[in-house]
């Protein structure tokens, strides 16, 4: 009896909730309809242009603004006007999308500097009114612009028209630099351009329709200053220059094409873009290949394959890199066009002696850097007297005159390494015009003694990798502003050293001997030595008082890679670094306990005991247990001995702040278990 009762209350249940979705859904379409079709019966308060007020339309679901713009096919426009939709039809021209490198405005560029960021106005967004003419579309700003921007500047962004006829776009966007608000621009939903950078990103939800021209409303564009990257200084020395080094370009330069001139206007600039460098459009770059990287005043044709040297003509040029392709001729007119270059890289090319025609650098009157690393000379050319760094690494050349270096008396820095340099092709009055020569060297070649006739005021240089076995009395003498000498990879013994061969040099604080046949440290160092490089030697020794004449001693002391034992080295033998030395390396050698001497050096900050043949450590050998103060030290390497760690005594490392300084892992029979 109660069974047929509940179904019928079910089905009358159903019945109700099915009326209760038919009339709300009746409802919903009665007050959607009146919506899109009584909209300009709206109250005043759905005006949106008055405080408060706003007014919408409602299209497949989705509310639109007032005044927004969209295609809902092709050829047809809608828009939302007064909280209804209106559709109209438009002519079909050629595709074309223009961007903001084809819509520019014409403002003065006199204004741009006038108008600081923190005075230009704040501009929302501005709807334009699409004017399809014969191959052409004007474009125009709404008749009231925004009451907070110029008149001029409002007069001057009134029309804008663009060519849709291809033949007749222009080859080169123009951006302009004068101060400018931004308005609507319709683009084609293809992935993204070059514009991409200008866009506001701030609503993501906007880029979901596809295939479909999207309103794309902008803020006021705030101007951005290009940055340009300043070159690290050169080092040793630090030559003084006129105006900063640019950065070298990267791939974010432009890239022209084959044998195609910049198309901009000469005398004119064109920004590529915010953080982008600007290209002079000024050049002529006719003869340039694809592949070559551009700034402001730096052309870069690096491994671009040229064999010839390009024509380029532009004052405003600085640097010209040419690096690394197949150039063999230069004729005397190929670098007249750059009188204000100041550094020229033609390394790794084909030139040789009769590659370089007479007075090919006689325009060059402002040139300072010049780098033919890398080629084939076997003299040093003809060179302009403004240099004052120069390269000529790497090459052919046999010999020098006393007429090598004529005329280059500002020459700072001077590279000669890796050539046929000997004892007999050098004259003794080669370097004699080079009087402010700091930076000399002469690595890589043959000679058998250090050059003869060096320059007074060299001080650094570099003579390592040659065939040197003896230093002789005098040679140095007149070298007295001597600071860096390098005679590393060579053939010195200590015997060969004469005792008088750097007694003069009392600047000289960095002497590298590494490399050689010393047996024992040698004697009669320069007295104010800082840094003693004598690592990889046969060193068995190190003397009695053989410091105890530096003042105020050596910082750094390296003995790595040789023949010590613990009988090599006692008491006295770094006397006169008690108080001095900072740094000691004594790794990889045969020392069987720590070397005695070691305890008084109370400036000692690094030690280095390491993979020798220590087997154990006395409670005295780094820590004196009588004295008060801690020790300076903070790195201790005793890794790769033989030392059992169970056998240390306790107040063997108690004068050392961390413990974490020594390091004692592994042993020499740790590391066989492994």
């Amino acid at each position: 009896m109660y069974k047929p009762l509940a179904l019928c209350l079910c089905l009358w249940l159903a019945l109700l909730a099915a009326e209760g979705k038919q009339e709300k859904g009746r409802r919903e379409r009665q007050r959607n309809s009146r919506l899109l079709l009584s909209a300009e019966d709206a109250p005043e308060y759905d005006n949106p242009f008055l405080p408060g007020h706003s007014s919408q339309c409602l299209v497949n679901g989705i509310s639109l603004f007032e005044g927004a713009v969209w295609s809902p096919e092709p050829c047809s426009v809608c828009q939302c006007k007064h909280g209804a939709v209106s559709c109209r039809t438009i002519p079909c021209p050629a595709r074309a999308s223009p961007t903001l490198n084809s819509v520019a405005s014409k403002s003065s560029p006199k204004s741009a500097g006038k108008t600081s960021l923190k005075n230009r106005p704040s501009v929302g967004t501005e709807v334009l009114e699409v004017k399809p003419k014969k191959n052409k579309m004007v474009v125009t700003p709404a008749k009231d612009p925004p009451s907070n921007v110029p008149k001029k500047q409002v007069k001057t962004n009134q029309e804008v028209i663009v060519s849709l006829d291809p033949s007749k776009l222009p080859k080169t966007p123009v951006i302009s630099t004068g101060p400018q608000y931004m308005r609507p621009v319709h683009f084609d939903i293809d992935g993204h351009d070059d514009d991409d950078y200008l866009e506001d990103d701030s609503d993501s939800d906007d880029d979901d329709d596809d295939n479909r021209s999207i309103l794309v409303f902008r803020s006021a564009l705030r101007p951005v200053a290009i940055e340009r990257r300043v070159m690290p200084p050169t080092l040793k020395p630090a030559i003084p220059r006129a105006e900063p080094a640019f950065a070298l370009p990267t791939r974010k330069s432009v890239i022209l094409p084959t044998a195609r001139p910049l198309p901009a206007p000469s005398g004119r600039s064109v920004d590529r873009g915010i953080g982008r460098p600007i290209v002079r459009t000024s050049v002529h770059m006719e003869s340039l290949p694809a592949g070559c990287l551009l700034s402001e005043s730096l052309i870069a044709c690096g491994n671009t394959y040229l064999t010839q040297m390009p024509i380029i003509k532009d004052a405003g040029v600085r640097s010209l890199f040419l690096a690394d392709n197949k150039i063999s001729k230069i004729p005397s007119h190929a670098l007249a066009g750059l009188p204000n270059l100041e550094w020229l890289d033609l390394s790794k090319n084909k030139l040789d002696d009769f590659s370089l025609e007479p007075n090919v650098f006689r325009n060059l009157m402002k040139l300072r850097r010049l780098n033919l690393d890398g080629n084939n000379f076997t003299k040093v050319p003809a060179l302009p007297p403004s240099l004052v760094e120069l390269k000529i690494n790497d090459n052919k050349l046999s010999g020098l005159t006393p007429h090598s270096f004529q005329g280059l008396s500002q020459l700072l820095t001077l590279e000669l390494e890796d050539n046929y340099f000997h004892d007999g092709n050098v004259s003794p009055l080669a370097f004699k015009p080079l009087r402010r020569l700091i930076y000399l060297r002469l690595e890589d070649n043959k000679f058998r003694a250090i050059p003869s006739g060096l320059p007074i005021s060299v001080q650094e240089l570099h003579l390592s990798d040659n065939k040197i076995e003896v230093v002789h009395s005098g040679l140095l003498n007149k070298t007295t502003n001597l600071r860096v000498l390098n005679l590393s990879h060579n053939r010195i013994r200590e015997d060969r050293i004469h005792p008088r061969a750097w007694i003069h040099l009392l600047k000289l604080e960095y002497l590298d001997l590494s490399h050689n046949k010393l047996f024992h440290v040698p004697s009669f160092l320069p007295v104010g030595l800082r840094q003693l490089i004598l690592h990889h030697n046969q060193i068995e020794r190190i003397p009695g008082y053989v410091f105890g004449h530096l003042q105020p001693g050596l910082e750094s002391l390296q003995l790595s890679y040789n023949r010590l034992r613990e009988d090599g080295i006692n008491e006295v033998s770094f006397l006169g670094l008690h108080n001095s030395l900072a740094e000691l390396l004594l790794d990889h050698n045969q020392l069987r306990s720590i070397p005695r001497g070691i305890l008084q050096l109370k400036n000692l900050q690094h030690l280095r005991l390491n993979h020798n043949y220590i087997s154990y450590i006395t409670m005295n050998s780094l820590c004196d247990t009588t004295a008060r103060e801690d020790s300076l030290l903070v790195s201790v390497h005793l890794e790769y001995n033989l030392i059992d760690r169970r056998l240390i005594p306790p107040t063997a490392f108690s004068c050392i702040k961390t413990y974490q300084s020594v390091l004692l892992r592994p042993q020499r029979y740790e590391e066989h278990k492994e």
